[in-house]
């Protein structure tokens, strides 16, 4: 009985301060577990069943005040990444899934042909003899192989370029491609026949190779100006036809003829809307503008007088103003867009973070530029 009334005694303190100090206690099975149930020791009791000074000697009370606080952990802005990872390896479900997901975009877009089976189709050269302009791009992208024209995608400057400058007198599009020849004397052709997603996709073989095969094509042909869509071709042709290694190329008309034809070179930024260089439609109505003043003195239906190119520096706010007094929009960046018969990007001065409008390139006078001083 004295037994009983002491661990009551030592009992309720213990309680107390466990209300004061807000902790429960660990719930402990009611029982022993299944089975023999041998070594089992009800942990609820164990502490309190021992004197008052053992208990607080196996106990450290202080103990619980020192566990330091949890600082909350704030969340980044923005969507989660696509690909969660966990415990160092992906999800191979997500990339099953995104993967599924981008093929079906690719059917939708070719009318359900993969893109494998477009890369098989490939874009007939709209060509004749003694034209005034050749236009002359890498290699077909898939929607102009898909399409069967050049210059499909609406992402690019090319068709409205050739409005603004006059060498068209409406606006076309690459509906209109097969009828250049006969209306406008203009043709279409590429370096490259094979059909990739992007240039980048080609390799150094086979541009070399369709740098021959370009030759052979413009001396059989002899059109009047051989009018390169891209630094980037005209930097492979150069190599492979006249054995120059062409270092910080100017645009516009070139030092060089085609042999044994009196075909002049003509260069040109490409008319991809990702031509970092040159981004919008009216940062390059100026070089075409400048190639149709070149058809017309080269067939006398202009004033003779030798073509001059001087460094220039490109002005973004004259650029504005001269877009606004001819009321051009600014185009807008198509995510899908592939590239149709030219490069990807002018990266001759670099990296892409290099090209800006503050560097100098050498232009000829007139939209949008201004001569430095």
């Amino acid at each position: 009985m004295h037994l009983s009334q002491h661990q009551h005694s030592t009992a309720q303190p213990e309680q107390q301060q466990l209300q004061e100090l807000s902790v429960q206690p660990r719930p402990q099975p009611a029982g022993p577990p299944q089975g023999n149930g041998r070594g089992w020791i009800d942990q609820s009791k164990a502490v309190f069943a021992k004197p008052h000074a053992e208990s607080h000697l196996s106990f450290d009370w202080l103990s619980l005040l020192s566990v330091p606080a949890v600082t909350p952990v704030k969340k980044k802005r923005g969507r989660p990444p696509k690909h969660q990872v966990e415990n160092g390896e992906p999800h191979e479900e997500d990339d099953e899934m995104e993967a599924v997901k981008k093929a079906k975009r690719a059917q939708n877009r070719f009318n359900g042909l993969s893109v494998a089976e477009v890369m098989t189709k490939t874009l007939p050269d709209v060509i004749t003899y003694n034209l005034d302009i050749l236009i002359i791009g890498i290699n077909p992208g898939l929607m102009s192989a898909f399409k069967g024209h050049h210059y499909p995608n609406p992402g690019n400057h090319f068709w409205k370029c050739l409005f603004l400058s006059g060498l068209t007198d409406q606006q076309l599009n690459y509906m209109h491609d097969h009828t250049l020849p006969e209306k406008y004397s203009i043709g279409f052709t590429n370096m490259v026949e094979r059909t990739t997603p992007g240039s980048k996709d080609l390799s150094s073989k086979e541009i070399r190779e369709g740098g021959r095969q370009l030759l052979e094509k413009l001396q059989k042909y002899k059109p009047l100006i051989a009018a390169f869509n891209g630094k980037g071709i005209y930097e492979i042709f150069c190599k492979e036809t006249f054995g120059v290694k062409a270092k910080n190329l100017d645009f516009g008309l070139q030092p060089y003829k085609i042999p044994e034809t009196e075909t002049v070179c003509y260069l040109m930024p490409s008319s991809s809307p990702r031509c970092a260089q040159f981004p919008r439609a009216q940062d390059k109505v100026h070089f075409y503008i400048k190639l149709k003043e070149l058809r017309d003195q080269m067939k006398g239906l202009a004033p003779s007088r030798e073509v001059l190119e001087t460094e220039y520096s490109f002005d973004l706010q004259l650029a504005k103003e001269d877009a606004k007094r001819l009321a051009i929009k600014e185009e807008k960046m198509d995510p899908e867009y592939e590239s149709c018969s030219g490069m990807h990007a002018d990266t001759s001065n670099g990296s892409l973070a290099a090209l800006t409008y503050d560097e100098p390139v050498t232009l000829f006078t007139g939209f949008g530029l201004k001569a430095k001083t």
